[in-house]
């Protein structure tokens, strides 16, 4: 298990130079691989940089990067205007559509005691580790996982091993692990890096993905000057510790603690990203724990349907 790159701090502010560096930096240190798999988000993590890290594998790996995969979940699939806003000049037919409902192999079950234990007694049933065929049955010899640390409602913190489980899952696996997350509590769960949903999925991966050569690319994104973002962090590597250290910076990057609670808090969806329901419930998932009671949440969503 190794990790290749670790920079960040509250002040680290990357430039899309030093972006590239450091990755060129690490892809070097795996050695030769010539069938190489990406597996981004789409453009609703567009903020996470993982377009334009993408972009720097295609250039450093050149034809032996043979597919890109974003990990859709069951998002609908990205455009060609997507696609090239977030990705550049990539080739659009690198691009592969993950099918949750049709592309889906089952690697195996995490037990449903387990389920059980995680959830405090309260759900008992077992929950499928599924990935998308292209990556357990691609013969890739890398899979470069990309992707944003940030709080998440569902899991904690974003990334690592959902962005494989989830990301490229199946209907059964995705709908059990948020309901997992709902019934245990989605106040106690957001930004902890460790809870039943990230347990559950990390014992998945142990257990069905340790044979694939996955190597996780984690960023980790805030507020630069006058209202920018900055690239806080690069973490590179295919064991835990790249997550736990993206996750520590996350946590004093991305989180506002507030003195009190507020009375009115107004969310606005940018279209470029937030297209249905599903993703505009962000908007309360993301501000629930900072209303009053009796608050008011006001949501400007001009591109969700």
């Amino acid at each position: 298990m190794s990790l290749y790159c670790a920079v960040g701090s509250l002040d680290t502010d990357l430039t899309p130079q030093q972006l590239n560096d450091l990755l060129t930096e690490s892809l070097a240190k795996l050695g030769p691989r010539n069938k190489v798999l990406a597996v981004p988000p789409d453009q609703s993590r567009e903020h996470s940089r993982a377009g334009e890290l993408t972009r720097y594998a295609w250039q450093y790996y050149g034809d032996r990067l043979k597919a890109i995969l974003p990990a859709l979940g069951t998002h609908t699939a990205m455009r060609p205007d997507q696609i090239s806003h977030m990705f550049g000049e990539v080739p659009q037919d690198l691009f592969r559509v993950h099918n949750w409902r049709t592309d889906i192999e089952t690697l195996g079950e995490v037990p449903a005691e387990y389920i059980h234990e995680q959830s405090e007694g309260k759900l008992n049933y077992a929950w499928p580790a599924q990935v998308n065929k292209i990556i357990s049955q691609g013969g890739f010899d890398l899979i470069l996982s990309i992707g944003q640390v940030v709080p998440h409602e569902v899991i904690g913190m974003a990334n690592y091993t959902k962005n494989i489980l989830v990301g490229t899952g199946g209907r059964e696996g995705i709908n059990r692990s948020h309901y997992l997350g709902a019934v245990y509590g989605m106040e106690r769960i957001m930004g902890r890096a460790l809870n039943p949903v990230r347990n559950v999925i990390n014992s998945a991966a142990d257990r069905f993905l340790h044979h694939l050569p996955i190597v996780y690319v984690h960023t980790v994104v805030g507020r630069g000057a006058n209202n920018t973002l900055a690239v806080r962090g690069l973490f590179i590597g295919d064991d835990v510790e790249c997550f736990t250290l993206a996750s520590e910076l996350s946590l004093a990057v991305n989180f506002e603690m507030l003195d009190e609670p507020i009375k009115k808090a107004v969310v606005y969806l940018d279209p470029s990203e937030f297209h249905s329901t599903w993703l505009g419930n962000k908007a309360i998932y993301r501000t629930r724990m900072a209303l009053a009671d009796g608050a008011e949440l006001i949501i400007l969503a001009p591109g969700v349907k």
